[in-house]
């Protein structure tokens, strides 16, 4: 093909705006740094501190040990990502894959937590070994996953959410049962470029150098991957062997970046997606600028978390996921959907009303509320009160049961309310997002005021979990709240809600112990107050919810038909999200974000037989509630006198729930 004058100005054209991207963060990180050079140690001195050994001036000495390595890392991890995130979305043909969308990251986080805290001994050989470990095993979760579904991009992106849900659990658990280390564990967990010497740069460099080597060897046939499968094989290329090639190479590198730094968010999200709008148009030209961009990025948020005024210093993989959640949202029109037979499934299966298992539900709630309250373990075993002792016992036991109780029932109904709407037996308020707009909301709070009441929290719980649902309108509008896009939406939401968390984490803020607790969805400081507001809150939603009926009979059966039947499906829906946010929002207030309930009670309801509406509605609130008031009395009794939270306890074991849902449903 001749190369015309009109290819010739596009090219330059694309040269210059991809050496811009790179360029202008870079010459801003570099002012940036030769600036903070300045002040740590004078100019005459710099070359002369490379080659002392003896440090006389402490300056010296943080200038050679602390300084740069630093900067070192920050341009090797950034590189690194860079190159990951390329050969990643080439690789799965998903512009949203990443090593954290995927679940890579949160699985080798796990993996060196654990190594860490009890088997110390396996990291004697280097903490590559073991997050390469438990990235690929997270990694080949998802794509267990995902293959029922041919690896499509919204398949990929919803298993890895599961499974970095159900990672940060895990560590989540971990960090609780090991106050003492929960601090370094936390800084570790979330991106720290913080350096003591040189030995991680030098450690690092080679693995970034072989795992580049190794990308563009694989250069030819990674880029036959852009035809069908069936085409590259025609061209004498084994797809499998392909991907498996490069997903190798990617997560080996993004499991270094763990191992040296700990989890950076987005930089290999942001970096192939940035040079790509830029003009990088072929596989060679990104995998050469991606790690330029990624590089560039990676050193100037560096540089800007140092000179932010900030009581202490946020960790680097905190401050890029600032920049993940919002480039989610500016990609998501450019994902293609999939059809969605959840709509098909959740029809067929309603032929029983379930009417007969209310009552056995009924005292089977009784049972539970019962032995909550009156069953215990102390110093001397197990133990059941008796009644003098209950009259001491119930001020201390009766707010925290009756907390978990509404809790439970408001996010039992809301998980149907959301499933039945969009069809989605996957959706669930902590999956699409309110929990995390409402826990934003709540965060948000505690940066702007030191005065925080439970009235106040409320309000802001709503006016985040009600942003949440415009952005979630706002995002499906063009395609009718479609529901890859509403999931989509919620990862992106829940990204913005645990980095502004993290921020909080890291602030020092005095209030540190309240916050970690409502983050684990705690009911240690449950009140009076609290169990009257969840009380009243989850009675209104039963009273209301029956009106709704008749929309949540119809929904299932699918855009067509319940246009055909006359519901205003935009009206319906929006009444229905605005219907959850307000429960969802008093949930998350008293129990915390993390829960995996509003996912696990419909679907129990179902199998137990309560599958039309209205008994589906009452039976996922009888067992929401008997969930939580479980894990509350489990995470009392397991570890005494520690204690676990409910809402942790909850989630490690709805996530494992939610992957066996996904790995029923593959074919």
């Amino acid at each position: 093909m001749q190369f015309t004058a009109d290819h010739r100005a596009r090219f330059m054209g694309s040269g210059w705006m991809l050496a811009a991207l790179v360029g202008v963060p870079a010459v801003l990180a570099a002012y940036l740094t030769v600036s903070g050079l300045l002040r740590l140690l004078p100019a005459d001195m710099w070359s002369q501190a490379l080659g002392v050994t003896d440090f006389a001036d402490p300056r010296q000495l943080l200038y050679r040990h602390a300084f740069l390595p630093r900067l070192a890392i920050s341009l090797l991890a950034g590189a690194a990502l860079g190159l990951a995130g390329t050969l990643l979305q080439q690789v799965l043909r998903n512009p949203l894959a990443e090593p954290t969308t995927i679940g890579t990251n949160a699985g080798a986080t796990v993996a060196l937590t654990v190594a860490t805290l009890y088997a110390p001994w396996t990291l004697e050989q280097g903490r590559e070994w073991v997050a390469l470990a438990g990235g690929a095993l997270s990694t080949l979760m998802v794509l267990a996953l995902a293959q029922g579904r041919s690896f499509s991009p919204v398949a990929i992106i919803i298993s890895g959410l599961v499974v970095s849900l159900t990672c940060s659990s895990a560590s989540a658990l971990l960090m609780a049962a090991n106050r003492e280390y929960s601090e370094e564990l936390f800084i570790w967990q979330s991106g720290s470029l913080i350096q003591n010497g040189d030995a991680v740069a030098f450690e690092f460099a080679p693995w970034l150098m072989a795992a580049g080597i190794a990308a563009f060897l694989l250069l030819r046939p990674l880029r036959l991957l852009d035809l069908s499968d069936e085409g590259a094989a025609s061209l004498g290329t084994k797809p499998v062997v392909t991907r498996l090639a490069g997903m190798t190479v990617a997560v080996t590198l993004s499991s270094m970046v763990v191992a040296a730094v700990g989890v950076i968010s987005f930089v290999a999200l942001a970096a192939p997606a940035l040079v790509r709008l830029a003009g990088a148009r072929t596989l060679r030209q990104r995998m050469i600028w991606a790690p330029l961009a990624g590089a560039s990025l990676l050193w100037l948020t560096d540089r800007l978390v140092q000179v932010m005024p900030f009581p202490s210093e946020i960790p680097a993989g905190v401050a890029t996921a600032f920049l993940g959640a919002p480039l989610l949202f500016l990609l998501l029109p450019k994902l293609r959907t999939i059809p969605d037979r959840d709509g098909a499934m959740l029809s067929s299966v309603r032929r029983r009303s379930g009417w007969a298992y209310l009552l056995p539900g009924l005292v089977a709630m009784a049972l539970v509320l019962c032995a909550a309250l009156v069953v215990g373990r102390g110093a001397a075993g197990w133990h059941v009160a008796s009644a003098s002792e209950l009259a001491d016992l119930l001020p201390l036991r009766a707010p925290r049961v009756a907390v978990a109780l509404s809790a439970g029932m408001m996010l039992g109904v809301v998980g149907m309310l959301m499933q039945r709407m969009t069809g989605n037996p996957m959706a669930a308020p902590e999956v699409l997002g309110i929990s995390g707009g409402a826990s934003l909301g709540i965060l948000l709070l505690f940066v702007a005021t030191s005065d925080v009441n439970r009235p106040v929290m409320i309000a802001a719980g709503l006016v985040g979990a009600l942003v949440s649902l415009a952005m979630i309108s706002q995002t499906g509008r063009r395609q009718a709240l479609a529901h890859d896009r509403l999931l989509l939406t919620g990862v992106a939401v829940a990204t913005m809600a645990s980095a502004f968390s993290a921020v909080m984490l890291a602030s020092g803020d005095p209030r540190l112990d309240t916050l970690i607790a409502w983050l684990s969805g705690s009911t240690y400081r449950a009140t009076a107050a609290d169990a009257i507001i969840a009380a009243v809150t989850a009675t209104v939603l039963l009273a209301i919810m029956p009106l709704t009926i008749r929309w949540l009979e119809i929904l299932p059966l699918g855009e067509a038909a319940s246009r055909g039947l006359g519901l205003g499906l935009d009206r319906v829906r929006i009444v229905l999200l605005v219907l959850a946010s307000v429960p969802t929002t008093i949930a998350t207030l008293v129990i915390g974000p993390l829960s995996f309930v509003g996912l696990m009670a419909p679907h129990m309801a179902r199998m137990l037989g309560f599958q039309r509406a209205l008994p589906q509605l009452f039976g996922s609130a009888i067992l929401g509630g008997m969930i939580l008031v479980s894990a509350d009395w489990a995470g009392r009794m397991l570890i005494f006198p520690w204690q676990i939270p409910a809402g942790l306890l909850a989630a490690l074991v709805g996530g494992p729930y939610f992957m066996v849902l996904m790995w029923q449903r593959r074919r």
